[in-house]
């Protein structure tokens, strides 16, 4: 067993395989296998370059997400357009959003703090700047000078930069000459009028711009950064919020858009409308959407521009796996005690390498789990969601009392799709539940038919069960989707039998802006 990595001390899930264990891939797996659509498209769906790209960047693949870390440094705090969604609140720490981070850095503190956190963390695969405002703003200083030196210091990491798209066609050149594969662009709205309803004002050309002026300068920019991008190869992610009664509908124009021009993914995500970030949506009473108001806006856009369902809208500091924050191991006091660090990959190459022999097995028994669905159940049945609770490596592996969000998959005759995740509260603390925390978990699971778990406790199994939604621990520790395909045959049989009731119709709260999911 000498070439078996034990990923038990990142995952819990057990060892991976080596190669020579896994099974020969199967015709039906270079096809639209059940993980197929959006962001989970695997090598058979795209050109090899582009996969070679995406395969290992956590927000560009949702498959990825399940095995690979990403890190953000706060470099960029300054700001060139103003949000109605948006407050840049600083040491907030308890809270998972954008804009918010603990600690600023120069350029000087985020290589140091990155060379430290590569060699404690295999799975980290790619360096993000995502603000604390704007990456380009300020003309891109620190963000660009920390890629130039993180390029000589680490050059197996991505380099990845996320804004608002004001002043990126003035910086496309110097992207492309930093190679920096993966940008990302906020785009809420292709119609200024309904801009105007988003952005109170933008600085532009030395001057500040409200209304519909502004808005109008900030789409020009936004489509012509766009298609500059994309002429030059390099992969667009567009991040649109969705606001209710404000751009809700529209945002199957934004995706017919931003595909037109070539935009690799678009992130639909739900508006953090709390009162007590202090932004004006929240302060005057704009709701966020529901999980179901939500997904009938994704999927009405699929067709469009692959959608991307896995994000966790993280914070400007976010360090991990995504659903995750192990930001507070790596403060700037901590980093100093740490002292020189010399960087080395070969943890990282070595896990990677064992992450693609499990990815080459997983696609054969994806597609035969599948082929096995729909020639049992055949192609008519509805489709249903599940809730899976797991901490990574596309496994069941987490205990129900210990899950800090829910993965939501929707599992039908054409496969196990990754649609989405619920945020909770921890259930079970000091070994002990807590009824007002069981029901916010239940709010946040209610339109799930199931939810899988590792081990889940009598007390718990019964009120889940009572709310109609099945608690199953049967397939603790085994792969996700191969599990949630075997589910659906058994329950399209019991469906049949009058033995369970179907949940159609049911909806649930999306908490958004959720304590931060950390490791114990």
């Amino acid at each position: 067993m000498g070439n078996v990595v034990s990923l038990d001390s990142i995952f819990g899930l057990g060892e991976l395989a080596p190669p020579a264990t896994m099974p020969a891939a199967i015709d039906t797996a270079s096809g639209c296998s059940s993980s197929s659509c959006g962001s989970s498209d695997g090598p058979a769906d795209m050109d090899p370059a582009v996969w070679e790209k995406v395969k290992n960047h956590p927000c560009y693949s949702e498959e990825a997400h399940h095995y690979f870390a990403r890190m953000h440094v706060a470099v960029a705090p300054a700001c060139n357009i103003q949000c109605n969604y948006c407050n840049r609140k600083y040491d907030c720490s308890n809270e998972s959003r954008p804009g918010v981070v603990s600690e600023k850095l120069t350029p000087d503190q985020a290589i140091k703090k990155i060379l430290a956190v590569a060699q404690e963390i295999p799975q980290l695969s790619v360096i993000g700047i995502a603000g604390p405002g704007d990456s380009l703003a300020a003309s891109g200083k620190n963000t660009f000078a920390t890629f130039e030196m993180l390029q000589k210091k680490a050059p197996d990491l991505k380099l990845c930069l996320s804004t608002n798209g004001l002043a990126l066609p003035d910086h496309v050149d110097t992207i492309s000459q930093y190679n920096i594969d993966h940008v990302t662009i906020t785009i809420n709205m292709v119609d200024p009028e309904i801009g105007a309803r988003i952005y109170p004002w933008i600085f532009y050309k030395h001057r500040r711009w409200t209304g519909l002026d502004a808005a109008k300068i900030l789409h020009e920019q936004q489509m012509l950064g766009l298609e500059m991008l994309t002429s030059r190869g390099i992969l667009v992610k567009v991040n649109s919020v969705m606001i209710p009664g404000v751009n809700d509908e529209h945002l199957l124009e934004v995706n017919k858009a931003v595909k037109s021009r070539g935009a690799f993914l678009h992130n639909i995500m739900p508006l953090i409308s709390d009162p007590a970030h202090g932004t004006y949506f929240g302060l005057n009473g704009q709701r966020g959407p529901s999980a179901q108001e939500l997904k009938v806006v994704q999927d009405a856009c699929e067709g469009g521009a692959k959608l991307m369902r896995h994000c966790r809208q993280c914070r400007a500091d976010a360090v991990g796996l995504l659903g995750e924050d192990r930001g507070d191991e790596f403060t700037a006091d901590k980093i100093e005690t740490m002292g020189v660090v010399d960087y080395d990959d070969e943890a990282r190459r070595t896990y990677r390498e064992h992450v693609e022999a499990e990815r080459a097995g997983r696609n054969a028994s994806k597609a035969a789990a599948q082929a096995d669905v729909q020639e049992t159940v055949g192609v008519g049945a509805d489709p249903i969601l599940i809730a899976v609770a797991t901490k990574g490596g596309e496994r069941i592996n987490e205990h129900f009392g210990h899950a800090r969000e829910f993965q939501i998959y929707e599992v039908g005759p054409g496969g196990a799709k990754f649609v989405g995740h619920r945020r909770v509260d921890q259930y079970c603390e000091g070994g002990s539940g807590d009824v007002d925390t069981l029901d916010g978990v239940l709010a946040a699971i209610n339109d799930c038919t199931a939810v899988f778990v590792a081990k889940i406790g009598g007390c718990p199994s019964k009120s889940l069960a009572d709310a109609g939604i099945e608690p199953v621990d049967r397939f603790a520790f085994d792969y996700i989707e191969e599990s949630a395909l075997a589910y659906f045959k058994d329950y399209a049989e019991r469906l049949g039998q009058g033995v369970v009731q179907s949940r159609a119709g049911q909806d649930a709260v999306i908490r958004t802006g959720a304590l931060t999911a950390r490791r114990a």
